[in-house]
């Protein structure tokens, strides 16, 4: 099956609906899946329940789908950049179930790997953990956390392969390859399409077959907090 699509709206045709849930790769704005996630926000989908390590900045990356209102709820743990995804929040027009970085790590890993729940030490004790269902192991007490799993992710990678065999490059690998297996369909964007066979196996991070559809993308490549220190002569 011919996996390479033209664009991110092609792609994404036949998969989005209202009340979905997406998962969406990155940390900041290091990795997003920017031209996936624009073309979302012109199919016009809303009801949306969002899982990313944050929402970005303002009126970029799912910055934008907060913006349009199409985001109802979003499984996070950081939502420091975004003002107006703090506004939302506090004004009661947005769910926010908050998660420790590393728990929510996890529980894609493990939507991804079939187990369906965890118990970790973190948040025993917090609010974290209230509701939950708390147990004492070697007296030690922990917390159950559920796997979690989505109806789309949308994965930024830096190659693929015709197959879609991925490679991520340095810190932009982030949540990309768990999210990659924890979709029910993924599609992946891309800065370079190479012929099959031409990676080397020892430096795939994530193989094809968790991968549906792949575009080649362009990329702005925004910087979260650009900060510099004034050259010595000046």
């Amino acid at each position: 099956m011919r996996k390479i699509y033209a664009d991110a709206r092609t792609a994404l045709e036949g998969l989005t609906f209202d009340g979905m849930t997406i998962m969406s790769g990155g940390f900041g704005l290091c990795g997003i899946p920017e031209n996936l996630i624009a073309a979302l926000r012109d199919t016009g989908v809303k009801d949306l329940t969002v899982i990313s390590n944050n929402a970005g900045v303002d009126g970029f990356g799912l910055g934008q789908l907060l913006e349009t209102r199409q985001i109802a709820k979003m499984i996070s743990s950081y939502v420091g950049e975004n003002k107006e995804f703090e506004r939302q929040y506090l004004a009661g027009e947005l769910q926010l179930e908050f998660n420790p970085q590393g728990t929510l790590a996890e529980r894609i890993r493990a939507g991804g790997a079939g187990i369906p729940a965890f118990f970790t030490a973190t948040g025993v004790g917090t609010l974290v953990a209230e509701g939950k269902d708390v147990r004492t192991f070697d007296g030690r007490d922990y917390v159950m956390e559920t796997g979690l799993v989505a109806d789309l992710s949308i994965v930024k990678a830096w190659k693929a392969d015709e197959r879609g065999n991925l490679v991520f490059r340095k810190t932009a690998r982030n949540f990309n390859p768990m999210m990659a297996t924890a979709g029910k369909v993924c599609v992946v964007e891309v800065e370079e399409i190479v012929p099959t066979g031409s990676l080397d196996p020892d430096h795939i991070h994530t193989p094809g077959i968790y991968v549906d559809r792949i575009i080649q993308g362009t990329f702005e490549k925004r910087i979260e907090q650009r900060t510099v220190r004034q050259h010595a002569g000046a």
